[in-house]
């Protein structure tokens, strides 16, 4: 099995834009990556920095990671996709997830109910509109359409073109127990955050299998996509600050006591002590010494960065665990070092898969 390479923007503004970020997508095209990857919260769209991205690459894949459900209705999400599609000749990916309950509700006013149930919605009308097999119509909890109610002038209606395909890969950002239950049952692919490889069975291996076996399907009909930092050498002390200020960011500041994913998840890979700590003393106002609290061991945990060897061990690693693709970060901040990574780490992935992965892309 061949271990596929992606590379993560994240969020325009935050991540590198303008300049920097399309060479660092050129770079990564230039190495076999095989695709890029582009988020959205409450700043950037994903849609927009991909259509930007489309005539300035010419192999690599456009990935939205993720697009927001609350964000734009499902039909909206298809118009934009099938767009970029067309545009890149055939190169765009969907990522879907449900945001949080801060974000949907505050900033979208969707309410956060049942959000697993209403993503699952979501898809099915996705691929509903871009099969083209007659005029949109489809009765679920969340979703009417036509709406029943209103003015009682709405119309079932087609997709007005063709989309150069009937069927764009599905993928999701999921990282609870019933959300990865989903991705098993119907999704094309699955991108985990913060993922352990130690911990990938303990945490996610029986609601895989639930999933898989609901859905009637074969772990070979998910790719398994996670997403996470690398740095191999360098000013690696640097690159560990910038992964636990992002560890910081989720376990502090995305979503409340009451509700905190990511939090969550630390629990169920070994850190629960860590990531109650890092929440507590952050939503104190403590916010040193929430980052102070942050181990080494949970920036290894969740990342690749560290010397040359210790990451080719852990990219085998993945790959003996069956990930199909990594989606990587480059925790530097020096250009020639976030070279100097995505060179080595397609190295090591084509020597993981036998001389067929990213590195023999490029001969």
């Amino acid at each position: 099995m061949d271990l596929k390479l992606g590379i993560y923007l994240g969020y325009w503004g935050i991540g590198p834009r303008g300049d920097e970020a399309l060479e660092l997508v050129r770079h990564a095209e230039s190495r076999g990556f095989d695709s890029v990857w582009v988020a959205e919260s409450y700043g950037s769209d994903a849609g927009s920095v991909l259509s930007w991205l489309a005539p300035q690459t010419e192999t690599i894949k456009l990935g939205a990671a993720i697009m927001q459900v609350p964000a734009r209705p499902p039909a909206a999400a298809v118009m934009a996709g099938a767009t970029i599609d067309a545009l890149s000749g055939g190169r765009f990916m969907f990522g879907f997830g449900p945001s949080g309950p801060q974000v949907s509700e505050g900033w979208y006013g969707v309410p956060y109910s049942k959000p697993w149930g209403r993503t699952r919605e979501y898809i099915e009308i996705v691929r509903a509109i871009l099969a083209r097999e007659g005029k949109l119509e489809y009765s679920g909890e969340h979703y009417r359409l036509p709406l029943a109610g209103g003015t009682g002038e709405g119309k079932a209606l087609k997709l007005n073109f063709h989309p150069l395909r009937s069927e764009i890969p599905i993928f999701v950002g999921a990282i609870g127990r019933k959300s990865v239950e989903l991705a098993a049952e119907l999704c094309d692919g699955w991108i985990p955050i913060f993922f352990s490889v130690e911990a990938f069975e303990d945490a996610w291996g029986e609601h895989l299998a639930r999933g898989f076996e609901k859905g009637g399907r074969e772990r070979s009909d998910l790719e398994v996509s996670p997403s996470l930092p690398v740095a191999i050498d360098g000013d690696l002390d640097s690159a560990r600050a910038m992964v636990k200020a992002s560890l910081l960011l989720y376990f502090g500041g995305m979503g409340s006591k009451k509700t905190n994913f990511y939090v969550d998840l630390a629990h169920r890979f070994g850190f629960g002590d860590v990531a109650d700590r890092v929440q507590e003393l952050f939503l104190d106002g403590r916010r040193g010494a929430a980052y102070q609290a942050l181990p080494d061991e949970i920036v290894d945990a969740v990342s690749l960065v560290g010397p040359d060897a210790e990451v080719e061990a852990r990219v085998r690693r993945f790959a003996a665990a069956g990930i199909d693709r990594l989606i990587v970060t480059p925790a530097h901040t020096d250009g020639d070092e976030r070279r100097h990574t995505i060179d080595r780490l397609a190295e090591i992935a084509g020597m993981v898969s036998g001389g067929h992965g990213a590195a023999a892309a490029t001969g």
